[in-house]
């Protein structure tokens, strides 16, 4: 790699395509919000449609696509910004450009699919099981806590190290071409699925266009990877959750309704 042209249009030095999809992703879950028609996209709903289970699953991904633009991009603003730079001067950029953003779209999607199916399986034993339907806060707190002690575990300080040294990660693995993109994003998503997955599995549970949730959760997501301040977040955000697991078990009355399985 010896090529760092500055990409055309964009918000400094992010291509203009990105900056709309996060625009359009976030004016889609608000507009949706308003108008009432964002539970009919919660995964809840889907499954007890009348959908049948591989449509269910299309909708559900089809909405998700919306999430990973609003929520997980505006993390990796970093190593877009400075994959375009690298990537201007190759033959079609705007093809490696797409190819890059495929790739880490295709890690994430792979990871709704997966917690899709997890929900039907937590539904069936939530239909089988007479206690699990009079307890349902227990989803919602061990989900809490799942989000409250990964943000303690190596596994997430060990990804979010990459992610927080896009520049380090672009010199190690940059390739040209559209399959060099791919890869780049794919692995870029791998570290990011590492270290953001618990607080998308909540995002999941709040449902997929609960737009106060997606705001907290995409302000965390963004100061851990980039604010010189982010190491000392996590194991406040961490914290937090415990509590919200903690408050959730022991008085689930009192709690509000922040997640539904």
């Amino acid at each position: 790699m010896t090529a760092f042209a500055r990409p055309r249009g964009g918000l400094l030095g992010v291509p203009a395509a990105v900056v709309a999809a996060i625009a359009f992703a976030w004016a889609l879950a608000i507009a949706a919000q308003a108008a009432g028609d964002a539970a009919d996209l919660h995964h809840k709903a889907l499954i007890h449609s009348s959908l049948p289970r591989i449509a269910a699953l299309v909708v559900f991904l089809l909405a998700w696509q919306a999430m990973i633009a609003a929520m997980m991009l505006p993390s990796s603003l970093p190593l877009v910004r400075l994959y375009a730079r690298a990537s201007a001067a190759q033959p079609r950029p705007d093809r490696a450009m797409a190819a890059f953003l495929g790739g880490y779209a295709a890690v994430w999607t792979a990871f709704g699919a997966l917690a899709f199916i997890g929900d039907l399986g937590i539904h069936a034993a939530v239909d089988h099981s007479s206690w699990l339907s009079r307890h349902d806060y227990v989803i919602a707190g061990a989900t809490f806590a799942i989000a409250g002690a990964f943000q303690f575990s190596s596994l997430k300080e060990a990804c979010l190290r990459q992610c927080r040294h896009p520049a380090s990660y672009l010199m190690r693995h940059y390739e040209r071409g559209v399959g060099g993109g791919f890869r780049l994003g794919r692995g870029h998503g791998v570290y990011c699925l590492g270290c953001c997955w618990a607080l998308m599995l909540v995002m999941f549970g709040a449902g997929v266009a609960s737009v106060w949730w997606m705001a907290v959760l995409t302000g965390l997501m963004v100061y851990e990877k980039t604010a010189p301040g982010g190491r000392r977040a996590v194991p406040i955000a961490g914290a937090a959750f415990l509590a919200l697991a903690a408050a959730t078990f022991a008085n689930p009355a009192w709690m509000p309704s922040l997640l539904s399985a």
